[in-house]
């Protein structure tokens, strides 16, 4: 597995925490973040990362910010991208398995390591069951390709 992490500069040293944390299981990360505390505009790291999942270089990415709000907002300005900001690992987990999530977010200034780890590897672990979420994820996609929802706007609401 390969994934791509990125980060602005409140979060430098819990993305080297949780770089090495996903090393130590195995996973390739390339980093395409900060390694600065001088201020660093999170949007950059969120479209680096969101560009490589959406093109299949990494099989997911991990971004993180003072609140993981900002960062997940511009890596989901790419095609293809569905970013999900997490505080707790239920909504990590649900990300996946309802979503299809790809990219994984949060906030080092709102969550601490051990459950930034917690998030990482219930999103990791978690499988997209598809299904009746598949209708959804669909519906995603086609306000993301077409900037309209045939469902909604046929009805003329």
């Amino acid at each position: 597995m390969k994934l791509a992490i990125g980060n602005d500069h409140s979060a430098v040293e819990m993305k080297k925490e949780i770089k090495k944390y996903l090393e130590d299981k195995g996973i390739e990360v390339i980093d395409v973040g900060t390694n600065s505390t001088e201020s660093f505009n999170y949007p950059i790291s969120g479209y680096k990362v969101g560009k490589m999942v959406a093109s299949g270089e990494v099989d997911g990415g991990v971004l993180i910010c003072g609140t993981g709000v900002g960062i997940s907002l511009a890596a989901n300005k790419v095609k293809g991208v569905r970013a999900c900001v997490c505080s707790e690992p239920y909504s990590a987990r649900m990300s996946k398995q309802h979503n299809n999530s790809n990219i994984i977010a949060f906030g080092a200034r709102v969550i601490g390591v051990e459950t930034a780890k917690m998030i990482v590897d219930e999103w990791l672990n978690a499988k997209y069951e598809g299904g009746r979420h598949q209708v959804r994820v669909d519906m995603l996609t086609e306000i993301e390709q077409t900037q309209g929802l045939k469902v909604v706007d046929e009805q003329g609401q």
